[in-house]
Protein backbone atom coordinates (compact mmCIF):
# COMPACT_ATOMS: atom_id res chain seq x y z
CA UNK A 1 0.00 0.00 0.00
CA UNK A 2 1.13 3.31 -0.35
CA UNK A 3 0.90 5.92 2.32
CA UNK A 4 0.54 9.67 1.42
CA UNK A 5 2.76 12.01 3.06
CA UNK A 6 0.65 13.69 5.47
CA UNK A 7 -2.12 12.15 7.24
CA UNK A 8 -5.37 13.86 6.19
CA UNK A 9 -7.04 14.41 9.60
CA UNK A 10 -4.14 14.08 12.47
CA UNK A 11 -1.85 16.40 9.89
CA UNK A 12 1.07 13.88 10.68
CA UNK A 13 3.79 13.89 8.17
CA UNK A 14 4.01 9.80 7.56
CA UNK A 15 7.27 9.83 5.52
CA UNK A 16 8.51 11.19 9.44
CA UNK A 17 7.32 7.70 10.83
CA UNK A 18 9.19 4.27 10.83
CA UNK A 19 7.20 2.09 7.90
CA UNK A 20 8.06 -0.10 4.97
CA UNK A 21 9.78 2.40 2.62
CA UNK A 22 12.13 3.56 5.07
CA UNK A 23 12.99 0.14 7.57
CA UNK A 24 15.05 -2.12 6.41
CA UNK A 25 14.74 -5.10 7.15
CA UNK A 26 17.30 -8.02 6.84
CA UNK A 27 17.53 -11.78 8.33
CA UNK A 28 21.07 -13.37 8.66
CA UNK A 29 22.03 -16.53 7.68
CA UNK A 30 22.35 -17.63 11.38
CA UNK A 31 18.78 -16.60 12.34
CA UNK A 32 19.77 -12.94 13.63
CA UNK A 33 16.82 -10.39 11.96
CA UNK A 34 18.56 -6.79 11.39
CA UNK A 35 16.41 -3.76 11.61
CA UNK A 36 17.97 -0.34 10.07
CA UNK A 37 16.69 3.48 9.46
CA UNK A 38 18.89 6.05 9.04
CA UNK A 39 19.18 9.52 10.67
CA UNK A 40 22.01 11.61 9.78
CA UNK A 41 20.10 14.91 11.59
CA UNK A 42 21.93 13.54 14.32
CA UNK A 43 25.68 12.25 14.42
CA UNK A 44 25.10 9.07 16.79
CA UNK A 45 24.09 5.48 16.61
CA UNK A 46 21.87 3.68 18.75
CA UNK A 47 22.17 -0.14 18.64
CA UNK A 48 19.16 -2.01 20.87
CA UNK A 49 18.16 -5.46 20.62
CA UNK A 50 17.06 -8.32 22.45
CA UNK A 51 17.95 -12.25 21.85
CA UNK A 52 15.70 -15.12 23.80
CA UNK A 53 17.02 -16.32 26.87
CA UNK A 54 15.17 -14.73 29.83
CA UNK A 55 13.96 -16.17 33.03
CA UNK A 56 11.91 -18.79 31.57
CA UNK A 57 14.48 -20.96 31.45
CA UNK A 58 15.31 -20.61 34.90
CA UNK A 59 14.94 -23.43 37.05
CA UNK A 60 12.85 -22.72 40.44
CA UNK A 61 15.97 -23.50 42.64
CA UNK A 62 18.33 -21.37 40.92
CA UNK A 63 15.65 -18.34 40.17
CA UNK A 64 17.24 -15.14 38.99
CA UNK A 65 19.85 -16.92 37.15
CA UNK A 66 19.00 -15.39 33.46
CA UNK A 67 19.40 -11.59 35.36
CA UNK A 68 22.83 -13.06 36.92
CA UNK A 69 23.59 -14.06 33.59
CA UNK A 70 23.36 -11.12 32.01
CA UNK A 71 24.85 -9.04 34.49
CA UNK A 72 28.16 -10.86 34.31
CA UNK A 73 28.24 -10.21 30.69
CA UNK A 74 30.49 -7.35 30.63
CA UNK A 75 32.73 -8.32 33.52
CA UNK A 76 35.17 -9.84 31.61
CA UNK A 77 35.59 -11.38 27.67
CA UNK A 78 37.71 -13.98 26.47
CA UNK A 79 39.82 -10.70 24.85
CA UNK A 80 39.20 -7.69 27.76
CA UNK A 81 39.15 -7.85 31.43
CA UNK A 82 36.83 -5.54 33.14
CA UNK A 83 38.49 -2.42 32.83
CA UNK A 84 39.49 -2.43 29.46
CA UNK A 85 36.14 -2.99 28.53
CA UNK A 86 35.03 0.44 30.35
CA UNK A 87 38.31 1.86 29.48
CA UNK A 88 37.16 1.41 25.44
CA UNK A 89 33.69 2.60 26.00
CA UNK A 90 34.98 5.60 28.13
CA UNK A 91 37.27 6.80 25.70
CA UNK A 92 34.93 7.48 22.99
CA UNK A 93 31.93 8.45 25.26
CA UNK A 94 29.56 5.34 23.95
CA UNK A 95 27.62 2.85 26.36
CA UNK A 96 26.99 -0.25 26.42
CA UNK A 97 24.85 -2.39 28.93
CA UNK A 98 21.93 -5.53 28.91
CA UNK A 99 19.28 -6.40 31.11
CA UNK A 100 17.22 -9.81 31.40
CA UNK A 101 13.40 -10.45 31.27
CA UNK A 102 10.91 -13.04 31.57
CA UNK A 103 11.09 -13.38 27.65
CA UNK A 104 14.64 -12.28 26.56
CA UNK A 105 17.78 -10.57 27.71
CA UNK A 106 18.10 -7.00 26.61
CA UNK A 107 20.76 -4.86 25.25
CA UNK A 108 21.67 -1.54 24.35
CA UNK A 109 24.12 1.06 23.36
CA UNK A 110 24.71 4.43 21.86
CA UNK A 111 27.68 6.09 19.97
CA UNK A 112 28.68 8.85 17.31
CA UNK A 113 28.58 7.15 14.16
CA UNK A 114 32.67 6.86 13.48
CA UNK A 115 32.72 5.05 16.88
CA UNK A 116 29.99 1.96 16.23
CA UNK A 117 32.93 0.26 15.42
CA UNK A 118 34.24 -0.38 19.06
CA UNK A 119 30.58 -0.53 20.84
CA UNK A 120 29.54 -3.75 18.01
CA UNK A 121 33.13 -5.28 18.74
CA UNK A 122 32.08 -5.27 22.64
CA UNK A 123 29.00 -6.13 22.22
CA UNK A 124 29.75 -9.28 20.19
CA UNK A 125 32.62 -10.33 23.15
CA UNK A 126 29.82 -9.80 25.42
CA UNK A 127 27.59 -12.09 23.92
CA UNK A 128 30.13 -14.79 22.38
CA UNK A 129 32.51 -15.20 24.55
CA UNK A 130 32.08 -13.74 28.47
CA UNK A 131 34.52 -15.93 30.87
CA UNK A 132 32.47 -15.01 33.85
CA UNK A 133 35.52 -13.95 36.47
CA UNK A 134 34.94 -15.11 40.10
CA UNK A 135 36.02 -12.19 41.79
CA UNK A 136 33.13 -10.37 39.92
CA UNK A 137 30.50 -13.26 40.34
CA UNK A 138 30.52 -13.04 43.88
CA UNK A 139 31.03 -8.81 44.04
CA UNK A 140 27.35 -9.18 41.68
CA UNK A 141 26.17 -11.60 44.22
CA UNK A 142 26.41 -9.64 47.16
CA UNK A 143 24.84 -6.68 45.15
CA UNK A 144 22.12 -9.06 44.42
CA UNK A 145 21.74 -10.15 48.18
CA UNK A 146 21.72 -6.48 49.05
CA UNK A 147 18.78 -5.64 46.85
CA UNK A 148 16.65 -8.63 47.81
CA UNK A 149 16.91 -7.19 51.29
CA UNK A 150 15.97 -3.78 50.19
CA UNK A 151 13.07 -5.28 48.13
CA UNK A 152 11.75 -7.41 51.60
CA UNK A 153 11.13 -3.92 53.00
CA UNK A 154 9.89 -2.07 49.88
CA UNK A 155 6.11 -2.11 50.22
CA UNK A 156 5.98 -1.31 46.86
CA UNK A 157 7.65 -4.05 45.59
CA UNK A 158 6.03 -6.91 48.04
CA UNK A 159 2.64 -5.30 46.91
CA UNK A 160 3.56 -6.19 43.43
CA UNK A 161 5.02 -9.53 43.97
CA UNK A 162 2.00 -10.16 46.30
CA UNK A 163 -0.03 -9.78 42.96
CA UNK A 164 1.57 -11.92 40.79
CA UNK A 165 1.47 -14.61 42.97
CA UNK A 166 -2.21 -14.08 43.21
CA UNK A 167 -3.14 -13.41 39.46
CA UNK A 168 -0.54 -15.87 38.54
CA UNK A 169 -0.71 -18.87 40.62
CA UNK A 170 1.24 -21.72 39.34
CA UNK A 171 2.47 -19.61 36.37
CA UNK A 172 6.06 -18.24 35.19
CA UNK A 173 4.80 -14.80 35.37
CA UNK A 174 4.29 -14.88 39.44
CA UNK A 175 7.89 -15.61 39.85
CA UNK A 176 10.21 -12.70 40.33
CA UNK A 177 12.54 -12.39 37.74
CA UNK A 178 15.45 -11.71 40.10
CA UNK A 179 14.61 -14.45 42.37
CA UNK A 180 15.30 -14.89 46.55
CA UNK A 181 17.77 -14.69 48.29
CA UNK A 182 18.25 -18.48 48.46
CA UNK A 183 17.81 -18.96 44.92
CA UNK A 184 20.92 -16.53 44.18
CA UNK A 185 22.85 -17.93 46.70
CA UNK A 186 22.46 -21.64 45.28
CA UNK A 187 23.87 -19.96 42.10
CA UNK A 188 27.37 -20.83 41.23
CA UNK A 189 30.06 -19.84 38.45
CA UNK A 190 29.32 -23.08 36.40
CA UNK A 191 25.54 -22.61 36.60
CA UNK A 192 26.33 -18.86 34.81
CA UNK A 193 28.16 -20.81 32.23
CA UNK A 194 26.22 -23.62 31.45
CA UNK A 195 23.21 -20.78 31.38
CA UNK A 196 25.15 -18.70 28.68
CA UNK A 197 26.12 -22.02 26.73
CA UNK A 198 22.95 -23.61 26.52
CA UNK A 199 20.75 -20.59 25.58
CA UNK A 200 22.53 -17.55 24.38
CA UNK A 201 22.24 -18.10 20.94
CA UNK A 202 21.54 -16.38 17.32
CA UNK A 203 17.64 -17.53 16.75
CA UNK A 204 15.25 -14.86 17.28
CA UNK A 205 18.12 -12.53 17.92
CA UNK A 206 16.78 -8.70 17.03
CA UNK A 207 19.15 -6.00 16.62
CA UNK A 208 18.39 -2.30 15.41
CA UNK A 209 20.43 0.49 14.86
CA UNK A 210 18.96 3.96 14.19
CA UNK A 211 21.17 7.25 13.26
CA UNK A 212 23.53 8.48 11.31
CA UNK A 213 24.58 5.23 9.17
CA UNK A 214 23.52 3.52 5.90
CA UNK A 215 21.17 0.53 6.88
CA UNK A 216 23.55 -1.76 4.55
CA UNK A 217 26.76 -0.42 6.42
CA UNK A 218 24.73 -1.39 9.56
CA UNK A 219 23.77 -4.64 8.44
CA UNK A 220 27.26 -5.76 7.10
CA UNK A 221 29.13 -4.64 10.23
CA UNK A 222 26.53 -6.69 12.15
CA UNK A 223 27.55 -9.67 10.46
CA UNK A 224 31.38 -8.89 10.94
CA UNK A 225 30.62 -9.43 13.95
CA UNK A 226 28.23 -11.75 14.82
CA UNK A 227 27.34 -13.44 11.38
CA UNK A 228 29.52 -16.17 12.97
CA UNK A 229 27.30 -16.34 16.17
CA UNK A 230 26.59 -20.24 15.84
CA UNK A 231 24.52 -22.56 18.93
CA UNK A 232 22.87 -25.59 16.77
CA UNK A 233 21.32 -26.77 20.60
CA UNK A 234 19.75 -23.19 21.31
CA UNK A 235 16.55 -24.60 22.93
CA UNK A 236 13.09 -22.97 21.89
CA UNK A 237 11.51 -20.60 24.88
CA UNK A 238 9.09 -22.69 26.32
CA UNK A 239 5.12 -22.51 25.71
CA UNK A 240 3.51 -20.06 27.85
CA UNK A 241 0.84 -22.17 29.61
CA UNK A 242 -2.53 -20.08 30.28
CA UNK A 243 -3.44 -18.19 33.02
CA UNK A 244 -6.40 -19.27 35.11
CA UNK A 245 -9.34 -16.87 35.42
CA UNK A 246 -9.78 -15.89 39.14
CA UNK A 247 -13.37 -17.36 39.93
CA UNK A 248 -13.63 -14.89 43.07
CA UNK A 249 -11.58 -11.53 44.61
CA UNK A 250 -8.59 -12.84 46.59
CA UNK A 251 -6.73 -10.33 48.94
CA UNK A 252 -3.31 -10.81 50.27
CA UNK A 253 -1.86 -8.63 52.84
CA UNK A 254 2.13 -8.41 53.45
CA UNK A 255 3.15 -6.71 56.58
CA UNK A 256 5.92 -4.62 57.15
CA UNK A 257 6.73 -3.37 60.16
CA UNK A 258 7.80 0.65 60.55
CA UNK A 259 6.31 1.84 57.27
CA UNK A 260 4.05 4.87 57.16
CA UNK A 261 2.06 4.37 54.06
CA UNK A 262 0.37 1.40 52.17
CA UNK A 263 1.14 0.01 48.52
CA UNK A 264 -2.14 -1.31 47.21
CA UNK A 265 -2.98 -3.25 43.70
CA UNK A 266 -6.23 -4.25 42.81
CA UNK A 267 -6.63 -5.99 39.29
CA UNK A 268 -6.69 -8.96 37.25
CA UNK A 269 -4.90 -10.27 34.01
CA UNK A 270 -5.34 -8.30 30.74
CA UNK A 271 -4.76 -8.81 26.94
CA UNK A 272 -1.00 -9.82 25.33
CA UNK A 273 0.10 -7.48 23.03
CA UNK A 274 -0.93 -9.03 20.21
CA UNK A 275 -4.18 -9.67 21.00
CA UNK A 276 -6.73 -8.13 18.87
CA UNK A 277 -8.40 -5.94 21.66
CA UNK A 278 -5.35 -4.53 23.20
CA UNK A 279 -5.71 -1.31 21.78
CA UNK A 280 -9.21 -1.22 22.74
CA UNK A 281 -8.19 -2.25 25.81
CA UNK A 282 -5.21 0.48 26.04
CA UNK A 283 -7.60 3.30 25.41
CA UNK A 284 -10.03 2.18 27.68
CA UNK A 285 -6.99 2.09 30.89
CA UNK A 286 -5.70 5.37 29.76
CA UNK A 287 -9.53 6.60 30.56
CA UNK A 288 -9.51 4.83 33.73
CA UNK A 289 -5.97 5.66 35.21
CA UNK A 290 -3.95 7.48 33.07
CA UNK A 291 -5.54 10.95 30.93
CA UNK A 292 -4.78 14.10 32.41
CA UNK A 293 -4.47 13.12 36.55
CA UNK A 294 -4.71 9.98 36.21
CA UNK A 295 -7.77 9.60 35.01
CA UNK A 296 -11.13 8.55 36.67
CA UNK A 297 -8.99 6.86 39.40
CA UNK A 298 -6.51 9.83 40.04
CA UNK A 299 -9.87 12.28 40.08
CA UNK A 300 -12.17 10.07 42.41
CA UNK A 301 -9.55 8.76 44.86
CA UNK A 302 -6.80 11.28 45.34
CA UNK A 303 -8.27 14.61 43.77
CA UNK A 304 -11.98 14.46 45.41
CA UNK A 305 -11.92 11.52 48.06
CA UNK A 306 -8.29 12.42 49.39
CA UNK A 307 -7.61 9.14 50.03
CA UNK A 308 -4.07 8.28 48.14
CA UNK A 309 -0.46 9.81 47.83
CA UNK A 310 -1.11 8.45 44.37
CA UNK A 311 -2.83 6.49 42.54
CA UNK A 312 -3.21 5.53 38.82
CA UNK A 313 -4.22 2.22 36.40
CA UNK A 314 -1.78 0.52 34.24
CA UNK A 315 -1.84 -2.13 31.12
CA UNK A 316 1.26 -4.57 30.94
CA UNK A 317 0.61 -6.47 27.68
CA UNK A 318 3.66 -8.24 26.57
CA UNK A 319 4.61 -11.29 25.29
CA UNK A 320 1.70 -13.09 27.57
CA UNK A 321 -1.13 -11.15 29.36
CA UNK A 322 0.03 -8.62 31.24
CA UNK A 323 -1.62 -6.97 34.17
CA UNK A 324 -4.41 -4.51 34.60
CA UNK A 325 -4.51 -3.03 37.91
CA UNK A 326 -4.86 -0.01 39.78
CA UNK A 327 -2.17 0.95 41.66
CA UNK A 328 -2.65 3.52 45.08
CA UNK A 329 -0.25 4.61 48.04
CA UNK A 330 -2.49 5.00 50.92
CA UNK A 331 -2.12 5.81 54.32
CA UNK A 332 -2.98 2.57 56.20
CA UNK A 333 -6.32 3.62 58.30
CA UNK A 334 -7.67 4.64 54.68
CA UNK A 335 -6.88 1.29 53.11
CA UNK A 336 -10.57 -0.21 53.15
CA UNK A 337 -12.39 3.11 52.06
CA UNK A 338 -9.84 3.26 49.37
CA UNK A 339 -10.57 -0.77 48.47
CA UNK A 340 -14.20 -0.04 48.27
CA UNK A 341 -13.94 3.32 46.01
CA UNK A 342 -11.55 1.58 43.54
CA UNK A 343 -13.63 -1.56 43.33
CA UNK A 344 -17.01 1.18 42.51
CA UNK A 345 -14.68 2.77 40.16
CA UNK A 346 -13.80 -0.60 37.92
CA UNK A 347 -17.71 -2.03 38.56
CA UNK A 348 -18.90 1.82 36.61
CA UNK A 349 -15.71 1.16 34.28
CA UNK A 350 -16.83 -1.93 33.03
CA UNK A 351 -21.52 -1.31 33.45
CA UNK A 352 -21.40 2.61 31.64
CA UNK A 353 -20.07 3.38 27.90
CA UNK A 354 -17.33 5.87 28.33
CA UNK A 355 -18.64 9.57 27.31
CA UNK A 356 -17.53 10.47 24.29
CA UNK A 357 -15.41 13.39 25.14
CA UNK A 358 -13.34 10.67 26.87
CA UNK A 359 -12.93 8.70 24.64
CA UNK A 360 -12.42 11.67 21.81
CA UNK A 361 -9.48 13.27 24.43
CA UNK A 362 -7.83 9.54 24.53
CA UNK A 363 -7.63 9.37 20.72
CA UNK A 364 -6.14 12.52 20.40
CA UNK A 365 -3.53 12.49 23.31
CA UNK A 366 -2.22 9.17 21.70
CA UNK A 367 -2.07 10.26 17.83
CA UNK A 368 -0.42 13.82 19.42
CA UNK A 369 2.07 11.99 21.55
CA UNK A 370 3.07 9.26 18.35
CA UNK A 371 5.68 11.74 16.48
CA UNK A 372 6.98 12.51 20.17
CA UNK A 373 7.91 9.18 20.71
CA UNK A 374 10.17 8.98 17.72
CA UNK A 375 11.91 12.39 17.93
CA UNK A 376 15.35 10.59 19.49
CA UNK A 377 17.06 7.92 17.44
CA UNK A 378 16.53 5.45 20.94
CA UNK A 379 12.65 6.18 20.76
CA UNK A 380 12.42 4.76 17.17
CA UNK A 381 14.81 1.79 17.87
CA UNK A 382 12.81 0.91 20.73
CA UNK A 383 9.67 1.30 18.20
CA UNK A 384 11.25 -1.04 15.65
CA UNK A 385 11.93 -3.83 18.26
CA UNK A 386 8.60 -3.51 19.13
CA UNK A 387 7.43 -4.56 15.76
CA UNK A 388 9.30 -7.76 15.58
CA UNK A 389 8.17 -9.07 18.82
CA UNK A 390 5.15 -8.38 18.85
CA UNK A 391 4.67 -8.82 14.87
CA UNK A 392 2.70 -5.47 13.97
CA UNK A 393 4.02 -5.40 10.69
CA UNK A 394 6.24 -2.82 8.94
CA UNK A 395 3.46 -0.54 8.32
CA UNK A 396 1.93 -0.37 11.91
CA UNK A 397 2.92 3.63 12.67
CA UNK A 398 1.59 3.78 9.22
CA UNK A 399 -1.57 2.20 10.15
CA UNK A 400 -1.65 3.99 14.01
CA UNK A 401 -3.71 6.66 13.42
CA UNK A 402 -6.56 5.68 11.61
CA UNK A 403 -6.33 2.06 14.17
CA UNK A 404 -6.60 4.34 17.16
CA UNK A 405 -9.98 6.40 15.26
CA UNK A 406 -11.39 3.13 14.78
CA UNK A 407 -11.66 2.27 18.14
CA UNK A 408 -15.22 2.86 19.39
CA UNK A 409 -17.02 3.56 22.98
CA UNK A 410 -18.68 0.17 22.70
CA UNK A 411 -15.31 -1.88 22.04
CA UNK A 412 -13.84 -0.12 24.99
CA UNK A 413 -16.81 -1.09 26.99
CA UNK A 414 -16.93 -5.10 25.52
CA UNK A 415 -12.71 -4.69 26.51
CA UNK A 416 -13.42 -3.87 29.48
CA UNK A 417 -16.00 -6.50 30.33
CA UNK A 418 -14.38 -9.27 29.14
CA UNK A 419 -11.13 -8.76 31.58
CA UNK A 420 -12.08 -6.91 34.78
CA UNK A 421 -14.35 -8.67 36.99
CA UNK A 422 -15.40 -6.59 40.12
CA UNK A 423 -16.50 -9.87 41.71
CA UNK A 424 -13.22 -11.46 40.65
CA UNK A 425 -9.94 -9.43 41.35
CA UNK A 426 -6.82 -10.03 43.10
CA UNK A 427 -6.14 -7.09 46.14
CA UNK A 428 -2.72 -7.27 47.14
CA UNK A 429 -1.08 -4.96 49.71
CA UNK A 430 1.61 -4.09 51.71
CA UNK A 431 2.29 -1.99 54.89
CA UNK A 432 2.12 -1.84 58.48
Amino acid sequence: MKYPGRHESSGIELHSLPGPENIHRVQLSNGITVLARPNFNSPSVVISGYHKSGSLFDPDDKLGLSDFTSAMLMRGTEKRRFQEIYDVLESVGANLGFDSGTHTTGFGGRSLAEDIDQVLELLSESLLCPVFPMEYVERLRSQYLTGLAIRAQDTSEQSAMAFDQIVYAGHPYSRPEDGYPETIQAIRKEDLVDFHHRYYGPRGCVIAVVGAIEPQTAVDKITRVLGGWENPDQPEPPPLPPVPPLTETVERRVTISGKSQTDLIIGAAGPPRRSPDFVAASLGNNILGQFGMYGRIGEVVRQQAGLAYYAYSSLGGGTGPGPWDVSAGIHPENIDRAVDLIRAEITRFVEELPTEQELEDTKTNYIGRLPLSMESNGGVAASLLNLERYELGLDYYLRFTDLIASVSREEVLETARRYLHPDRLAVAMAGP
